[in-house]
């Protein structure tokens, strides 16, 4: 996809990943200059997408990717099985807890081969924040420093068969909002990304409101949803936001965000950067716990840090 007029050029590069019987296509953005990441931040793409959902290039700012790397992390967009490279093979895709099993066995590889600070972070879209749920709750989410979800709840807002499924994509309206929500261009890049739904997915997807308290109540780590404003897909009053938090019974830390002037589609819209950095600043947030948490660093003669601690406890 050709950048906007006048915009930088792209770090963003094309790489795969070994995820054992399958090789998975993904998008790649480090910091410059060969800094070592503060952390991996992996995209995680909804149905019928690919992975350069998260690489809007409808105006400079917008891409998760471009943005994840100039603050200092590594951002890793996955194209999903049954997406992108791993077409082919998976013609159908894989059932959620498959998927689950093959994204980690890709961020091993990825980890094998590249720096990655703290750890990975999951930043996914829609059916992107079941794989994530998943991939969390399957190790206990002890690979993971924690989730930030958008456009994905655990009751439908509308009737199933109005829900997208193996027959089509659903209501065009719904998973977009009030045009005024996105830039020029960006109907045209999105018809680029949009991708056949393989058909486990599909037959699985209306499943989620059965699955998901099983899934939820195994998942440890942080995890943040948002809602645009103009989700039509879910359900997001506070009754229905309070059971679904309520449901992740041994996370250490949920969060319900509403994001204004935003449709289904926030990572494509002008309230794009906004999210991300949202979504970044949680990350933050977990980062700060996990440091907070870890052992006091022994202290080495000469240091000076050290010294003056000790110094401000004399006094």
């Amino acid at each position: 996809m050709a950048g906007a007029p006048g915009a930088d050029p792209s770090p963003v590069r094309e790489i795969t990943l070994d995820a054992g019987d399958v090789t998975l296509s993904a998008l790649l953005a480090e910091p410059a200059g060969d800094v070592p990441p503060r952390a991996v931040v992996v995209a995680v793409h909804g149905s019928g997408m690919r992975a350069g959902y998260f690489d809007s290039r409808a105006l400079p700012g917008l891409s998760l990717l471009r943005l994840g790397a100039a603050l200092g992390y590594t951002v890793l967009a996955v194209d999903r099985p049954g997406y992108g490279r791993s077409t082919a093979s998976l013609p159908l895709g894989l059932p959620l807890a498959e998927q689950a099993t093959t994204l980690h066995t890709a961020l091993a590889d990825f980890a094998a081969r590249h720096r990655t600070g703290a750890g990975c972070f999951v930043v996914a879209h829609s059916n992107g924040g079941k794989l994530a749920l998943a991939a969390a709750a399957e190790q206990g989410g002890d690979a993971l420093i924690g989730l930030d979800i958008s456009g994905l709840g655990h009751r439908l807002a509308v009737a199933p068969p109005q829900f997208p499924g193996v027959h089509g994509h659903g209501e065009w309206r719904r998973h977009w909002g009030a045009l005024r929500f996105y830039p020029p261009g960006a109907f045209q890049q999105g018809r680029a990304l949009v991708a056949p739904v393989p058909e486990r997915e599909s037959l699985e997807g209306a499943l989620w409101a059965d699955m998901y308290p099983g899934i939820a109540a195994r998942v440890r780590i942080p995890v943040r949803f948002t809602f645009a404003e103009q989700e039509q897909w879910w359900r997001h009053d506070e009754e229905t936001t309070s059971d679904l938090t309520g449901r992740l019974r041994a996370s250490p830390r949920t969060r319900v965000a509403r994001l204004p002037e935003a449709g289904h589609n926030i990572s494509l819209g002008w309230a794009a950067r906004t999210y991300h950095l949202r979504a970044l600043a949680f990350l933050e947030e977990c980062l700060l716990t996990r440091e907070a948490a870890a052992p006091a660093r022994p202290a080495r003669p000469g240091d000076p840090v050290a010294e003056l601690a000790c110094q401000s406890a004399v006094r």
